[in-house]
């Protein structure tokens, strides 16, 4: 199946808020082809969450299957500050499955169409970004659908990564049926249908994302508008032939990073976004900025508790994913073991010990009584009692 993107769905009207337990509804923030958005406050902890659900007459099984993926690998991901934070997933009262996640009160997308943004705030911006995917990549995922409107501003001002609907584990080329087109932001690959996904097609889209929040236009449309039809606009993206920014006076290192992000050749671009990272980094340091610290999940986490996308994943009551075997679990055995004889039969078990200052109390206490009874004794031989 193909899902066309970057397009403009059409609009309807907003499905009928679902009552929430715990929750009151507000206000309608956006509608989309299978969901709702609603902002809500949450009545404890009181706070503001935006609550996406899913249409009545649009769950079925596939769907479904995405919005439950979607959710856990939201939820899965959200401890990193560039990714938006899930707070909670469920069926409404009336049968929709929603989840709350945090409320992001502007988008990038809304921010570029405005005017070009600073160069400052467009590296810190690709710094963090880059953190958040390569966080998605080291945990066997992908996002997919790397493009403006994705990268959220939260309520502290800073830029989080959302929209992990069509995400999916790293698969090889040819395995998935489903390919992602927000086409002025997707690689030549994808267009083509060669992989519905890779890390270097999402070097690719994050490279894109970055020149469109620079110069107000995604790098391969043109002025004239009759120019940007998506036959057009495809032709010239598989084509990749990059055209320096329209900026005067930008610094040729920055056409030099985008340039190497969007290269035609996926083997040519940078291998992960941790180098990515680094390339902006760098050019920070270059002009004189601070460099935006460079945050990603490490080995250890990235091997625990991986997203299931199996149709089997459990859903309900918990079954844990913990390992049995954890050192408190050893440390019980090892003293259930120290505490059974030779015959293997249990043996009493000593009291635990006294700490130092209790034990010096307890003996302070029993010297004063044996002190004061001598001295009763003594008083008694000499008749003074």
């Amino acid at each position: 199946m193909t899902i066309p993107g970057g397009g403009r769905v059409a609009k309807r009207i907003a499905s009928t808020p679902p009552v929430l337990s715990g929750y009151s509804y507000v206000r309608p923030l956006g509608s989309g082809g299978f969901a709702d958005v609603f902002l809500y406050e949450q009545d404890m902890p009181r706070r503001v969450a935006a609550v996406k659900v899913l249409l009545a007459d649009a769950v079925n099984s596939d769907v479904l299957r995405a919005f439950n993926v979607e959710a856990d690998i939201s939820a899965r991901l959200s401890a990193h500050p560039s990714i938006v934070t899930i707070y909670q997933a469920s069926i409404s009262s009336d049968g929709r499955p929603y989840f709350a996640m945090e409320y992001c009160p502007d988008t990038m997308s809304a921010r570029y169409k405005k005017a070009p943004l600073p160069l400052a705030e467009v590296l810190d911006i690709g710094v963090r970004i880059a953190g958040a995917l390569e966080t998605v990549h080291r945990a066997g995922l992908l996002h997919r659908d790397i493009k403006p409107s994705n990268v959220l501003i939260n309520s502290l001002g800073a830029p989080v990564l959302a929209d992990f609907g069509i995400a999916a584990a790293v698969l090889d080329e040819g395995d998935s049926e489903t390919i992602a087109m927000s086409i002025p932001w997707s690689a030549p690959e994808v267009l083509q249908e060669k992989v519905s996904g890779s890390v270097p097609s999402e070097v690719w889209s994050l490279g894109a994302t970055l020149y469109t929040l620079l110069s107000s236009r995604s790098p391969f449309e043109r002025d004239d508008r009759a120019s940007n039809t998506r036959e057009l606009l495809t032709q010239r993206i598989v084509k990749a032939k990059y055209t320096p920014l329209p900026l005067a006076g930008m610094p040729k290192v920055i056409d030099e990073i985008l340039a190497t992000a969007m290269e035609k050749d996926p083997a040519r671009r940078f291998p992960s976004m941790a180098a990515f990272a680094d390339r902006l980094r760098h050019a920070q340091y270059e002009l004189g900025i601070a460099p935006t610290a460079f945050e990603a999940a490490s080995a250890e986490w990235a091997a625990a508790s991986p997203v299931s996308f199996s149709d089997a994943a459990p859903r309900g009551p918990v079954v844990t994913t913990v390992a049995p075997d954890s050192r408190r679990a050893a440390r019980a055995a090892k003293q259930q073991g120290a505490a059974r004889d030779r015959d293997d039969l249990p043996v009493a078990t000593r009291a635990p010990s006294r700490s130092p200052f209790v034990a010096g109390v307890i003996g302070a206490l029993v010297g004063a009584v044996v002190i004061a009874g001598v001295g009763v004794g003594i008083l008694f031989l000499t008749g003074v009692l």
